[in-house]
């Protein structure tokens, strides 16, 4: 008997640590996209299943039902921050150089107006807050951020930030999270009264860049490219929870809620996927080889795959190999 019960339980033992084998992520296609120039963020709306994609003067629009293109924005001026407002069929664009925000039509796809942004120097991040019906557009180098009201797209307000903001994200409860580089901080934003109301220290932990949300465990996962470190932060009080080694010059970071993940990527050519264990428990899982300059990333939630872009370079590093533009799409294995 006693033997049948080991014989059982090393069975068992074996049954939990393939249930536990690690993810891994491969490389499974590239879409090519024509132009060249630099890229900044992407913007994936899962319902429509389309992904957005700045390219320096043009957006990308993919179909991710075939990851076919099937528009092309041209005529932009070094576009960075894209987001969507789902209720108004809008998407607005960060026109950078021109310091404005250009609406499209999320249903024809075609333009429809331009916001000036007065006083503003290199819009960057623009986040779209569902709760508030707002968008926020968030300026590298005047350090504040606009907020437009999405039916009217007036300005309603204008934040100083106190420091250079980054990527941002919501809580869906009337509070949007931006990360301020220059300052190692995160910042909570009332969306209701268009206002800072709070500010979490990094501590040590400088030049926060990615940054994504766990509203279930009420989380803040902060992508610190100078330290090299991935920082959990405490929704509520901003208490540093875990600190988990990256790779270098990384830039963005996404939670996948539907497998627990943390995926970041870096411009020195890695992505660092880590596993969520629990609120407070994280580790990494797999150290995905990609290559220079795919720091930027979205991911589609169905399908559980994500999506970095980039282009080659030739041998000293920084030039763009020309129209070798597109998206890596990776997938599980």
């Amino acid at each position: 008997m006693k033997k049948l019960l080991l014989i059982g339980s090393l069975l068992l033992a074996c049954i939990n640590n393939q249930a536990q084998e690690k993810i891994e992520f491969k490389l499974s296609k590239k879409i090519a996209l024509p132009g060249n120039g630099k890229w900044d963020y992407m913007s994936v709306d899962n319902d429509s299943k389309r992904l957005y994609v700045s390219h320096a003067d043009r957006v990308h629009v993919i179909d991710l039902s075939n990851d076919q293109p099937i528009a092309e924005w041209t005529g932009l001026a070094n576009v960075h921050g894209i987001a969507f407002s789902k209720k108004q069929n809008k998407v607005y664009v960060a026109n950078t150089n021109d310091n404005n925000v250009v609406i499209f039509d999320a249903k024809s796809l075609t333009k429809t107006k331009t916001i000036e942004l007065k006083g503003a120097i290199k819009p960057d991040c623009i986040f779209f807050d569902e709760f508030s019906q707002k968008a926020f557009v968030f300026c590298g180098k005047s350090n504040n951020t606009y907020v437009l009201d999405a039916k009217t797209d007036e300005v309603l307000a204008v934040i100083d930030m106190g420091g250079k903001p980054e990527f941002a994200c919501s809580d869906d409860k009337g509070f949007v999270y931006n990360n301020i580089e220059d300052k190692n901080e995160v910042v909570v934003i009332d969306a209701k009264q268009n206002k800072i109301v709070n500010r979490f220290s990094l501590l040590e932990n400088k030049a926060p860049t990615g940054l994504a949300i766990d509203k279930s465990h009420e989380r803040l996962m902060v992508a610190c490219e100078e330290s090299e470190k991935m920082v959990v932060m405490d929704l509520k009080s901003g208490k540093l929870i875990a600190v988990i080694p990256m790779g270098k010059k990384t830039d963005g970071l996404i939670y996948m809620k539907g497998k627990s993940l943390i995926v970041t990527s870096d411009g020195g050519g890695s992505a660092t996927i880590i596993k969520q264990e629990s609120a407070d428990k994280y580790t990494v899982q797999q150290i995905l080889i990609t290559q220079q300059g795919l720091k930027t990333i979205s991911y589609e939630e169905k399908k559980a795959r994500f999506f970095i872009s980039g282009a080659n370079f030739e041998a000293d590093g920084k030039t763009i190999v020309p129209n070798s533009f597109g998206v890596f799409v990776y997938t599980m294995n």
